[in-house]
């Protein structure tokens, strides 16, 4: 059995990516969901202030590691049935957790997109979407605070997401039989 984990900018087609991934047959865990819960447990509306404040505070309390530590459990049940697939692996701390845990069974894909195109496509986004100034202030937080320039530098694999959702589809498609 393996691990993918998905990593790349907020917009950069990490979702679509993770589907693809679902569709093949791999169990999706998605890291985000830790932060929605507990935005939702604390009664406050799904936005980007009570998210960062939501995120910032778990890794303040619990480690820059702390979306992989709750989430290990997760991956391991789901390792007993069926490959697994990361969608949103955030920073170095959370890379380094997960390889020592599972070695060589770990894979790391990176998704990016320009600056330009994730900030088109956050502006129309259904769920959650970002202006231009909340996803600037987005990408700065995520390189300088959460430290997630390392696991994309490393990435076993790079996917650019700078055209069409088929290309994207085509490309994630070439990565999945690579790593069969």
């Amino acid at each position: 059995m393996k691990v993918v984990a998905i990593v790349g900018m907020t917009g950069s087609g990490k979702s679509e990516v993770s589907h693809q991934f679902e569709n093949s047959g791999y169990v999706r865990i998605r890291f985000g969901d830790i932060t929605d819960e507990e935005v939702k447990k604390r009664g406050l509306p799904l936005n980007e202030a009570n998210e960062r404040q939501v995120r910032e505070q778990l890794r303040k309390e619990h480690g820059m590691a702390v979306y992989a530590k709750l989430n290990l459990p997760r991956i391991d049940e789901a390792l007993k049935k069926s490959n697994v697939v990361v969608d949103g692996l955030y920073s170095w701390e959370e890379y380094v957790l997960l390889k020592n845990h599972f070695g060589d069974k770990l894979s790391l894909i990176a998704v990016w997109a320009s600056p330009r195109t994730r900030y088109a496509r956050l502006s129309r986004r259904k769920v959650r979407p970002l202006t231009n100034k909340e996803a600037t202030e987005r990408d700065r937080t995520e390189i300088e605070n959460i430290n997630k320039g390392g696991p994309i530098a490393v990435a076993d694999f790079t996917i650019t997401n700078e055209s069409s959702l088929s290309e994207l589809i085509k490309e994630t498609k070439r990565v999945i039989a690579r790593l069969s």
